[in-house]
């Protein structure tokens, strides 16, 4: 976007135009020749009067100075460090969860629901974290949401295998926020299914999230809850979620975003690109030429 840094300067356009119109010349300058450097000398020259014209005008845009504005980046105040876990195991292949597409397989609506929902946490640090019979970090912790939401669409079901590593993931997750110096951490656990791969035991799990004090919201995709996942919300003094279908997924990622409001960043980074050399050029040219034309004349 082009704008001016200060746009009240080029009233003085106005000044100038009006001094020039109203205010004439009535004796020639004595003590102070030099002040006669713009005036026309030779009042039947149009061109220099017109050279005056553009340098006082083009000298006036630079001082204003014309910018083109690039981005702007959030400094981030207080935000929440959140881990997105991702069940991608074979059951995810199941279509009919989404009733306005029935042909869309679990993934597909769980992806697209969640990038929604990485778009609005604009001022927060988040990682990606999917499992299936392995547990693989897509993300690490980043402020970055337009990569995350470029590597959700690259990802798939039975990318890490076709069994379920729950417990594996949470301990992946614990790992990436037990460093954070967030006072807020949280992860939002998603799966369709009960635990068929994990080797670190579930006590374990829990433990570590309430030492690194780690809440975590768990969504089951199902047509009943899921016992552990009720049990992991209970103990991690985070809250357990049923989405029968895609409607109710989409509400339950809505009202996780409203319980975990971080602070609105206040402090802002805006990247410029100044253009005031343009103008200040041509009004330089114009008063070399205006200066060797008059001395001419």
């Amino acid at each position: 976007m082009y704008n001016f840094e200060y746009p009240y300067v080029l009233l003085l356009i106005f000044i100038f135009i009006f001094s020039f119109l109203f205010f004439k010349e009535k004796s020639s300058t004595f003590y102070f020749p030099h002040l006669e450097l713009l005036s026309a000398a030779n009042k039947g020259s149009s061109f220099l009067i017109l050279l005056k014209y553009l340098i006082i005008v083009f000298a006036l845009l630079s001082l204003a100075s014309p910018i083109k504005t690039l981005k702007n980046h959030l400094i981030k105040d207080k935000g929440i460090d959140i881990v997105l876990n991702l069940d991608t195991s074979y059951s995810m292949k199941e279509r009919g969860f989404n009733q306005e597409n029935l042909s869309q397989n679990r993934w597909h609506v769980v992806s697209n629901i969640v990038k929604d929902f990485i778009k609005k946490r604009t001022n927060d640090n988040i990682a990606l974290v999917v499992f299936g019979t392995s547990v693989m970090t897509a993300s690490p912790i980043s402020f970055d949401k337009e990569a995350q939401i470029d590597i959700l669409s690259y990802l798939d079901i039975g990318i890490v295998g076709n069994k379920t590593a729950m417990i594996d993931s949470l301990a992946s997750s614990i790992n990436i926020l037990k460093k954070s110096k967030s006072k807020s951490k949280i992860i939002v656990l998603l799966s369709d299914g009960e635990d068929t791969a994990s080797t670190i035991p579930l006590n374990v799990v829990l433990k570590l999230s309430q030492k690194y004090k780690i809440k975590i919201y768990t969504i089951s995709i199902s047509q009943r809850k899921i016992r552990i996942l009720d049990e992991i919300a209970e103990q991690s003094s985070g809250k357990s979620y049923l989405a029968k279908n895609a409607k109710a997924l989409k509400l339950i990622y809505e009202d996780i975003n409203r319980l975990e409001k971080s602070k609105l960043a206040k402090n802002k980074i805006m990247l410029k690109e100044y253009y005031f050399i343009y103008p200040l050029s041509f009004s330089i040219l114009c008063l070399l030429l205006f200066l060797i034309l008059r001395n001419r004349l």
